[in-house]
């Protein structure tokens, strides 16, 4: 099964390039789900249809969807959120405000990632494609997994084994209720879902992520922040969709000063993501919003290429041998070196870029060395040993 993830900023058509992708893979014969991840759901509007949490068929092969993502949330973690209410409601009477007190950032937004999991465990498709929110919410996403995974390993079960031991002692002198243990599954349940979610995320054979721009400086910066956050994590962008490229013939008169911004905007797209393939659509004379135009409107973008193949797939990371010691060399395009930070934790390697911090463990051989040095070199950041 392959999975096909679109992100990018929001209004740039990356719910219209789902669709169409979807509905050139289906007219191919094979069998396709599209769902949206984005709580602004604007997928039925592309099929014309109305869509629910449920698959419906809307051509032939293809199916969509658009995720409930209150549904998910209390598929995933209705005891834990029952306890924390109970603790919320203890001197007062519960209302809307405490419901909405225990939506918290990003957490329904990942159970609606969830859906990505349950979808490729069950197999029922050749292919999914997913229309996912705006790049901060995606990304945001597909943090989760990493964060926690400490607390899931470490605190977790030592949290547990005490409130066994001490949790009705406590109840009993402070009047605060104990956490049951179907509030630990819950939780253990999320965490393993995070995780097997993060494993299926980093498989390169089955998952891609293409980011769709527009060639506007102020969506290709985001574009390339994306890019950059996105490898940072080690998933892998397999192609860039540039969208609403306005014809030259359009381009006269009122918008005749447009034509030197969007050629420098197409020259920066293309000497960014130079090593990841490039796709082009001309903004259309109407709505993207029927399957005859969709199906059509895929052609334009992929031509003779299949886009449910994988379309580049690049390491990372790479460890580089010479009589000097050993260099490890970790891919992070666009990254500004006086935005970089760099720690060593033991088997650890702490890189931040801006606000994006990631921990490597190192390998074995290099978990007992110390950094000598770091230097950029091709879009690479080269650390000796």
């Amino acid at each position: 099964m392959r999975i096909i993830l679109y992100t990018g900023k929001g209004g740039v058509g990356k719910t219209s390039v789902a669709a169409a992708t979807a509905c050139l893979i289906a007219s191919k014969g094979k069998k396709v789900l599209i769902m949206s991840t984005d709580q602004a759901h604007s997928l039925g509007d592309s099929f014309d249809v109305k869509l629910g949490k449920d698959p419906i068929k809307v051509a032939t092969n293809l199916y969509a969807m658009e995720i409930d993502t209150v549904f998910e949330s209390e598929k995933s973690w209705g005891h834990l959120k029952g306890y924390m209410k109970e603790m919320l409601t203890m001197n007062g009477d519960g209302g809307i405000e405490v419901e909405e007190l225990l939506v918290f950032p990003g957490m329904e937004e990942l159970f609606a990632m969830f859906k990505i999991l349950e979808v490729y465990e069950k197999g029922d498709y050749d292919v999914l494609i997913v229309d996912c929110a705006p790049t901060g919410e995606t990304l945001s996403l597909l943090k989760y997994p990493e964060k926690l995974s400490n607390f899931m390993s470490k605190i977790l079960p030592i949290k547990r084994k005490g409130v066994k031991v001490a949790g009705p002692v406590v109840e009993k002198l402070m009047k605060i209720p104990m956490p049951e243990d179907n509030v630990f599954d819950d939780i253990e349940y999320v965490m393993d879902k995070m995780e097997r979610l993060q494993n299926l995320l980093l498989n390169k054979d089955i998952v891609s992520l293409r980011i769709v721009t527009t060639p506007e400086k102020i969506v290709i910066s985001e574009s390339k922040r994306n890019f950059t956050c996105l490898h940072l994590y080690n998933y892998n962008v397999d192609a860039i969709i540039v969208n609403r490229i306005y014809p030259k013939q359009a381009m006269e008169g009122y918008f005749s000063k447009w034509i030197l911004m969007q050629e420098e905007g197409l020259t920066e797209i293309e000497e960014s993501f130079s090593q990841v393939p490039r796709f082009y659509l001309e903004l259309q004379k109407g709505e993207i919003g029927t399957l005859p135009i969709l199906e059509e409107v895929s052609k334009q973008i992929f031509g003779d290429n299949d886009p449910a193949n994988v379309l580049f797939k690049e390491d990372i990371f790479a460890i580089e041998r010479n009589e000097n010691g050993i260099n490890l060399k970790i891919l992070l395009p666009f990254a500004n070196k006086e935005e970089l930070s760099l720690n060593q934790n033991e088997n650890e390697l702490i890189l931040s870029v801006k606000n994006e911090r990631r921990r490597f463990t190192l390998p074995i051989e290099l978990s007992k060395m110390d950094i000598k040095g770091a230097k950029f070199e091709g879009g690479y950041l080269v650390l000796s040993f």
